[in-house]
C-alpha cells in the first residue's frame, strides 16, 4: 500500500495514503454545513492526493495557479502535539497544554493548528478520540459506556453526541455494522 506522510496532509506522523484521504474526506463531510471553506480545502487535499500530488499544501485549483499554505506549525512541533494528544487521549486535553508543548501563545498556535490540520485543535483531539474508540468498540467487548470513560470523554451521552457528529451514526449502530459476525 502507497503511504504518504500525514505531515503533507496535517503535520502527523506516516500514514497510509488511503487513510490520508479518508481523514480529510471525514473532516470536509464534518465541515460541509459550518465551514464551507474548510470542506472545499480538504476535499481539494484529498483530490491533490488522489492525483499523485507530493504535497498537498502545493496544489493546483481549477484556475491553474499553484497555492502554498503559510503560517502552519513547524514540522517538530506538529510531530510534539500528536505525541501529546495521542498520550493523553483518556484525559482532559486544553488548548492550554498544547500551547505550553509547543510554547506558542494560544492565538498563534491555534491559527497555527488548524492551518496545519485543516480543523481547530479540540476538533481534532474530538476524531482521534472517535478514532480509539472506535478501535475499541471493534477490539473489546467494552460497554460503550466504559470505552467513553477511557477515550477520555465525560459520559455515554457526551460519547453518543460526539460519535454521531463526527462518524454519523450512533456508536451501537455503527459497532453492530462492523462487527465481525461469529
Amino acid at each position: 500500500m502507497t503511504t504518504v506522510s500525514l505531515s503533507e496532509v496535517s503535520g502527523a506522523a506516516r500514514v497510509p495514503m488511503a487513510t490520508a484521504i479518508a481523514v480529510l474526506i471525514e473532516h470536509a463531510e464534518a465541515a460541509i454545513e459550518s465551514n464551507r471553506d474548510l470542506a472545499r480545502d480538504c476535499i481539494t487535499r484529498a483530490l491533490a492526493l488522489l492525483r499523485g500530488a507530493r504535497s498537498p499544501e502545493k496544489i493546483e485549483g481549477p484556475w491553474g495557479s499553484t497555492r502554498q499554505l503559510r503560517g502552519g506549525l513547524a514540522p517538530w512541533r506538529a510531530k510534539r502535539v500528536v505525541a501529546y494528544i495521542d498520550t493523553h487521549l483518556a484525559s482532559k486535553i486544553r488548548v492550554q497544554d498544547l500551547t505550553a508543548v509547543t510554547k506558542l501563545s494560544v492565538s498563534h498556535f491555534s491559527r497555527a493548528f488548524k492551518t496545519s490540520f485543516g480543523v481547530p485543535p479540540l476538533e481534532y483531539v474530538a476524531v482521534r478520540r472517535i478514532e480509539l474508540a472506535r478501535e475499541l468498540m471493534l477490539t473489546t467487548e467494552e460497554s460503550t459506556c466504559q470505552i467513553a470513560l477511557a477515550c477520555g470523554l465525560c459520559d455515554q451521552s457526551h460519547f453518543c453526541k460526539v460519535f454521531r457528529r463526527i462518524v454519523g451514526a450512533s456508536p451501537n449502530v455503527w459497532r453492530r455494522a462492523h462487527s465481525v459476525t461469529q
